[in-house]
């Protein structure tokens, strides 16, 4: 237990000094594993961790996801659903707020990337907004709250690495994304409506579209709806796996956009190199995150903890509460991806040992669902909101204090949903229940 946290430490300090995660990750666990073992069975860890991770059949389905959104942001499918939400919400108080938000939620549904999602939907959605006067608080607020959509709704990094983790069902992961995913859109969009309420200036509604000209706008979320269709449904359907789907659903992103002429060799080119540094880069953080994981469980830190939660005797949701205020104050301090990684396989055996009154494959799933929406809380929360961050380089005449202001009533609604996850898990276990 004194090793593990001896090791907890030195990762943070490594983190404080600007060394990248995965690395700090890794050394900190070959080291550890080093002095407590002996250097011989910590480099052999390191090695066969390392050749596991490369070859992982499961794992695979991370770049081919990666190769799918880019192919599909490129077929330009995030403005056609930008316009198709703008042609049914744009004439309301807010409407193109909360045609964003829409928007965001459709697009995550082709991307699974919440920082790819906000940086793609802010060169769509921002300029409409400014030309007809909304703040750009409430603006760009709403691209990077509805950006956090990304890890959530399927298909989602975030899930398959969760399900790496605790060898969860990813199929069963990402249909339980769907409804919590619904209910954040609605909670977005009525967080929109209340601010527009309280001050209408923020968004002034645009000139109403005609009834043909929104069902011609319906038309451009097709290709969107089709390539969910066949990545969803065959998952649900039992016909392929979550690895297949990803490769079916990267074939049919590339038709997609190779038959809408947006597929060039250099822009191919550009895609896939692309591709590959941010495949590298997720890998060498699950790398990292595995061998760390491997010295504190070798250590003893994960048991110690769960028997310390044992003894003091609380009930379940008590539990449950104090791990996630631990995850709301990681989240000021370290991104996404680094918390799941880091937090994950030590809390995920104290969850599933409390009573919660349902199958512990479920309680597994629901714990997912919890942490993935507290993750996207972390996305657009000071001082380190990533979404926040991608918005201010994209959106550079925009001072980083106005899209914090910005995100505070989607902040509000995101406590909203978390709080009905948790006293309604029937939320997030409906659809996988059903499979």
């Amino acid at each position: 237990m004194t090793e593990s946290l001896i090791g907890v430490g030195a990762l943070f300090t490594l983190i404080l000094m600007r060394m990248p995660i995965g690395v700090a990750m890794g050394l900190v666990g070959v080291v550890g594993f080093a002095l407590l073992v002996d250097w011989g069975p910590a480099l052999a860890m390191l090695g066969q961790n390392t050749f596991d991770a490369g070859f992982s059949y499961t794992l695979s389905v991370l770049p081919l996801f990666i190769v799918m959104g880019n192919l599909v942001t490129r077929a330009g499918i995030s403005g056609e659903l930008f316009q198709a939400a703008h042609a049914f919400l744009g004439h309301r108080r807010g409407g193109l707020a909360m045609a964003s938000v829409a928007a965001c939620g459709g697009f995550s549904a082709v991307c699974g990337s919440s920082l790819a999602t906000a940086a793609t939907m802010s060169k769509v959605a921002m300029p409409p907004m400014r030309r007809y006067g909304y703040a750009d608080s409430l603006a760009a607020g709403s691209i990077a709250a509805g950006g956090t959509l990304g890890i959530l709704i399927p298909p989602s990094v975030i899930m398959v690495i969760y399900g790496l983790l605790t060898q969860a069902d990813i199929g069963k992961l990402f249909i339980a994304g769907i409804l919590p995913g619904v209910l954040g859109i609605a909670l977005y969009i009525a967080a929109v409506a209340v601010a527009t309420w309280l001050k209408p200036e923020l968004g002034p509604p645009a000139e109403p579209m005609p009834w043909g000209e929104r069902l011609r706008a319906l038309k451009g979320v097709s290709g969107m709806l089709v390539l969910f269709a066949v990545i969803m449904g065959g998952i649900y359907g039992g016909i392929f796996t979550p690895t297949e789907a990803a490769g079916i659903g990267a074939f049919v992103a590339f038709l997609m956009a190779w038959l809408r002429g947006r597929l060039t060799g250099p822009v191919l080119l550009e895609l896939l190199v692309d591709s590959a540094r941010t495949t590298a880069m997720l890998f060498l953080v699950i790398i990292g995150a595995l061998l760390f994981a491997n010295f504190v469980t070798f250590a003893g830190f994960a048991d110690a903890l769960k028997d310390w939660v044992q003894g003091l005797a609380l009930p379940p949701m008590a539990v449950l509460l104090a791990i996630i205020a631990i995850y709301i104050l990681l989240g000021c301090v370290l991104e996404s991806l680094s918390m799941i990684l880091l937090t994950v396989p030590i809390f995920y055996p104290i969850v599933t040992d409390l009573d919660f009154g349902m199958d512990p494959e479920m309680v597994l799933i629901w714990f997912a669902v919890i942490v993935v929406v507290v993750t996207e809380i972390s996305l657009i929360t000071p001082p380190v909101g990533m979404n926040v961050f991608v918005l201010r380089g994209v959106l550079r005449d925009v001072p980083l204090s106005t899209i914090f202001r910005g995100v505070t009533p989607f902040l509000i609604s995101d406590v909203i949903r978390l709080a009905l996850l948790i006293l309604f898990p029937s939320v997030s276990l409906l659809l996988p229940s059903l499979m």
